[in-house]
């Protein structure tokens, strides 16, 4: 009993919750209407006036039939008149329509455009733990498709809202202004048309949740084998993925069968209504008329007015599954901006101001502590310093934190526990914008955009010369492969640098390295997945490049790192080993065992590296 009350107690709790989240969501978003204020006004007036014309005719023709034909009052100069009038307001209602439609999609294409510049620019400072949450394909439909649902609330249901809300309170008065009895019979079936929209409300919600959830899932799976298919038909995997997208695709397109079901049902009931309501009036009309108790043009005007009483009604339900679309968008949309970042940047109190040029490049972790979840700690305890221009290596076997400290110096993660400090200076004090220029970071697989290797160089930022480019190019030895190409610098480069080979990627990877002169430098197994050859181009460049700079460089091959001032070792994220090679290679320990394991697995560099050793 008790079990039943504390569920329905949590039950209500999360009803209410949830109700709370999706005002907020609704409220927020509204907010990008404030500034087109005056454009709404101007909307409204508009419709006002456009509607006014168009209901004006109806009454226009009774007062021709009743006051006029029916008492043999033919004259051409009055039916040319009152031609004439009807003319002018079908004029009027077009031009104030027509304004309207273009004030409500300007200012409409404006809050969205404004929206989704938001919501990318607060995507782009979110945390790694943000991405590590959610897919890629699920934040390209909230930034594409959401905020085009959005663009639609605000260019058609508001638009309906507006305007056949408006036209329907204005139908009502001028047919209680011909008939009080028939505008009541209309009035009556408004009970049965709410009673309709609430029943299938929470229906059509669902539907269309669950519409947009399997997009979701469909446009993930399609961006993940597009960035794997290299993979896919290196291991003939295209009959299996083709498999899981038919599957993927069929729960999409049942979702979407559904979802346009409920949506024709929920329309046509509409229709049924009217016309039934249409029929009634007609009945009802057409026998007092019989009865000479209401004159014919009244009835036609009636007619008139009941055909489109019901046109707002259903334009207005039809825009209902919009507005339901509307809510889960805004509700995605709001859930991502009310996410606070995880990397939050210090106060203006707190924030310590520094240029490149006043950083030595001194490195201290302090008793540093972090795990991705909670209870499982990747990191225990590290100390480390690292003085400036030193050059570390480090090494270790996969999982045993090398790359975590990487991440948590570029501060993509916070540490749980310590601290870690650039020249005495917590970098948590120190603007983001400011860690990344002192520290520069290149991966495994640089990352190029889709643009000309000029732009690649550097990153789109119109500053940077293009005679700096071209030096700094020069400067690590990439130069004469540039200029091999088609367009040399001016060359396009497809998504991803797809062309180049992963030494030349890597190349253009250390220029921008040399335009943006960061005072710390990091290699995160930058020549992993190069051939001999390639890697000693990028040994040379790395050379260049990390003269006078603060280096640390982590490599599966340790022919990359031999020649460091220190190497370390990690193992379950604490530092086992440290000192130079010769040195790790005398303590007989974990550092010989993958140095031997190097050896077995046939590494040319490092078994020339022991030659030489041995000969010395």
């Amino acid at each position: 009993m008790s079990e039943t009350v504390v569920t329905e107690k949590q039950t209500g709790t999360n009803q209410v919750k949830d109700t709370n989240q999706k005002t907020s969501a609704f409220r927020a978003i509204l907010r990008y209407g404030k500034p087109h204020r005056l454009t709404f006004v101007l909307i409204f007036f508009c419709s006002l006036l456009g509607i006014a014309a168009e209901l004006s005719q109806p009454y226009l023709i009774k007062i021709a039939i009743d006051d006029h034909l029916a008492l043999g009052r033919t004259g051409l100069t009055f039916l040319i008149q009152i031609a004439l009038v009807y003319l002018v307001l079908s004029v009027i209602s077009f031009v104030f329509t027509y304004i309207q439609n273009n004030l409500l999609q300007y200012a409409g294409q404006n809050i969205v455009a404004d929206l989704r510049k938001d919501l990318f620019t607060h995507i782009s400072k979110m945390s790694m733990s943000f991405f590590d949450r959610r897919h890629s394909g699920s934040l390209v439909t909230n930034v594409s498709s959401d905020t085009e649902t959005i663009s639609s609330f605000f260019t058609q249901v508001l638009l309906s809202l507006i305007r056949d809300g408006m036209m329907l309170v204005m139908i009502i008065i001028f047919m209680f202004q011909l008939d009080v009895t028939l505008a009541l019979y209309s009035v009556a079936v408004l009970p049965f048309i709410a009673l309709v929209a609430v029943l299938f409300r929470k229906y059509l919600r669902e539907t269309y949740q669950q519409a947009r959830t399997r997009l979701s899932r469909l446009v993930a799976f399609i961006a993940e084998n597009l960035s794997g298919m290299f993979l896919i038909q290196a291991f003939h995997q295209e009959k299996e993925q083709m498999k899981q997208f038919n599957e993927q695709n069929g729960h999409y397109f049942s979702a979407n069968v559904r979802q346009i079901r409920s949506n024709v049902i929920f329309n046509r009931t509409f229709d049924i209504l009217g016309n039934i309501a249409l029929v009634l009036m007609v009945w009802l009309g057409g026998k007092a008329v019989l009865g000479s108790t209401l004159e014919v043009g009244v009835l036609y005007a009636f007619i008139s007015y009941i055909r489109q009483f019901f046109q707002p009604i259903n334009q207005i339900t039809m825009q209902w599954n919009t507005f339901q679309s509307t809510t889960v968008s805004m509700e995605r949309i709001w859930a991502i901006l009310s996410t606070d970042p995880g990397i939050k940047e210090p106060s203006a109190k707190d924030a310590v101001s520094i240029t490149s040029d006043d950083v030595n490049g001194r490195l201290d972790f302090k008793n540093v502590s972090f795990g991705y979840l909670e209870n499982q700690s990747i990191i225990n305890k590290l100390n480390l310093t690292v003085q400036p221009g030193e050059m570390i290596g480090i090494v270790g076997t996969t999982g045993a934190g090398k790359s975590t400290v990487i991440s948590l110096l570029n501060r993509f993660y916070d540490v749980n526990e310590g601290s870690i400090e650039i020249d005495g200076t917590d970098i948590r004090k120190l603007p983001q914008e400011t860690l990344h220029r002192i520290v520069g970071l290149i991966q495994q697989d640089p990352f190029l955009f889709s643009g000309s290797i000029i732009d690649n160089v550097r990153l789109f930022r119109e500053e940077v010369t293009r005679e700096q480019v071209i030096e700094a190019c020069k400067f690590v030895g990439a130069d004469s492969m540039i200029r091999r190409l088609s367009d040399g610098y001016d060359t396009h480069l497809s998504e991803r640098g797809s062309g180049l080979s992963a030494g030349e990627r890597q190349l253009i990877s250390f220029a921008r390295i040399v335009v943006f002169q960061p005072r710390i430098l990091i290699l995160d197994e930058a020549t992993a997945n190069l051939d001999s050859h390639t890697e000693q181009l990028v040994q040379d460049a790395l050379s260049t490049v990390s003269a006078g700079r603060t280096t640390i460089v982590i490599a599966h091959r340790l022919s990359t790192i031999m020649h460091s001032d220190r190497i370390l070792v990690m193992k379950d994220g604490r530092i086992v080993e440290s000192g130079t090679h010769q040195e790790l290679m005398e303590l007989r320990g974990y550092y010989e065992d993958l140095y031997q394991h190097a050896l077995e697995a046939g590494r040319e560099a490092v078994y020339e590296e022991r030659s030489r050793n041995d000969a010395g």
